[in-house]
């Protein structure tokens, strides 16, 4: 059986103290239990403080975003190895905000995974669909599309990524894909990794879930944890999600 991973994604969210208390609750609260794993990804000016707040904890941490870029004249840009030197393990890649809102491209988040699995970072590439492209009954081109983007870009590296399926739909809307929905595009998604060699990426859920509909996501037997937003800023609820 696949270790259930479960990702908290802070977003444009935190600050000193806030971040103190929260970390203290995973830290404290997070027992490792066997076949659970749990990470945080958090801003950038807090990751320094995500580092020693969970310095020889079992919760893992991350960035919410890389360059494609090793370095060079890229003002605001961070580099993997930059993330590398002091520890983190996980970068998100391709989030629909990051697409909807800067313009990435599927080339771009390629690259971007590319440059986190060279500097020794595991990639969380987020692939989904509009509500328009669902309504349309583009759900599985437009994932599989975006998916396979990174697999060229990868190549044999591709079972080194974790993959979050989101849709944008349900992304901070209070909607929520249901367990069978959910399911049915992770098993796609797992389809086209088997045949890639990568069947055993871990495939994450995102978009509102929470402590009450977090079993029945997590049940479904390709869908391998969650990539958690807002609920992720909650300590307790966060650990309800990743025992779920």
């Amino acid at each position: 059986m696949r270790t259930k991973l479960t990702v908290g994604n802070w977003k444009m969210n935190g600050g000193l103290a806030d971040n103190a208390a929260r970390l203290g609750g995973l830290a404290g609260g997070w027992k490792a239990p066997a076949g659970r794993e749990i990470a945080v990804c958090a801003p950038f000016p807090y990751l320094a403080q995500v580092q020693s707040a969970l310095a020889g904890s079992a919760v893992a941490w991350g960035a919410q975003d890389v360059s494609a870029h090793a370095s060079g004249a890229y003002t605001g840009e961070v580099s993997a190895g930059m993330l590398a030197e002091f520890g983190c393990r996980y970068a998100i890649v391709g989030h629909s905000e990051r697409r909807q809102l800067h313009g990435e491209r599927d080339g771009t988040v390629a690259a971007k995974a590319k440059a986190a699995l060279s500097a020794g970072l595991t990639p969380i590439v987020c692939v989904g669909e509009t509500l328009a492209e669902r309504d349309a009954g583009a759900t599985e081109s437009v994932v599989i599309r975006q998916l396979a983007a990174v697999a060229d870009a990868l190549g044999g590296d591709l079972g080194r990524i974790v993959l979050a399926y989101e849709p944008v739909w349900a992304i901070g809307t209070g909607r929520t894909a249901s367990p069978a929905e959910a399911q049915a595009v992770h098993a796609t998604l797992r389809a086209r990794l088997a045949g890639a060699g990568a069947r055993d990426v871990a495939v994450l859920y995102g978009g509102s879930v929470k402590a009450a509909n977090a079993a029945a996501l997590y049940a479904m037997p390709d869908v391998d944890g969650g990539l958690i937003g807002g609920a992720s800023l909650d300590a307790k609820e966060f650990l309800a999600i990743a025992l779920a």
